[in-house]
Parts: structure tokens; sequence; C-alpha cells
């Protein structure tokens, strides 16, 4: 069962690190909504400012991180959630005048 690319990129700048990977799967037993995906916005100091994953979809579902807290969120699908994903980064960047190599 392979993870195909779908979409990646990384961005580092002002101290942030925003990096996103994308990948569609047919692995529909570890991964039920068909997608494997980490969205992360975080420091250079390893501090995670916002995260979305499902690396334990099969047991832990979809999961949205916030320093150290972690919750479960619904998955409205791949691009509603990365669209939900850059506005909440977005609350981060616009401060330090980022310009992440975003699609839109």
């Amino acid at each position: 069962m392979g993870h195909d690319l779908t979409y990646r990129y990384t961005h580092v700048e002002a101290g942030l690190v925003e990096n996103v990977v994308i990948r569609r799967t047919s692995d529909t037993e570890t991964y039920p909504s068909g997608w494997k995906y980490t969205l992360h916005l975080g420091t250079l100091g390893d501090l995670t400012l916002i995260r979305y994953d499902n690396a334990h979809e099969d047991t832990k579902g979809h999961e949205r991180h916030t320093g150290d807290d972690e919750t479960s969120v619904e998955f409205p699908g791949m691009e509603a959630l990365i669209v939900e994903f850059w506005a909440s980064a977005d609350e981060y960047w616009e401060p330090t005048d980022g310009t992440p190599p975003r699609p839109y």
C-alpha cells in the first residue's frame, strides 16, 4: 500500500518554520480518510505553535496540536483542512511579515 506525495513545502523565515506534507494513500486501514498529512508551524527552537496531523488516524483520528495541547478534530476534507491551517498560521506570520509560498 503506497503513499503518493501530493504536496510538500518548507518555509523558514523570522524564526518560524512552516512545513506541510500531504500524501494521498491507498492504505485505508491505517488512514481511513485516504490522506496522510502533517501541517506544521513552529519555531526554530522546536516549539510547536500549531500542527494538524493524522499520524495515528486508525487509533486516535485527526489531531490539532498547539504548544503542549492536543485535541481531536473532525476531518472536513483535505482542502478545507489546509485552508483552516493556513488561516491559523497566518496569525503568526503576519506580525513577522513572512510570506510562505502558498498556492492561493
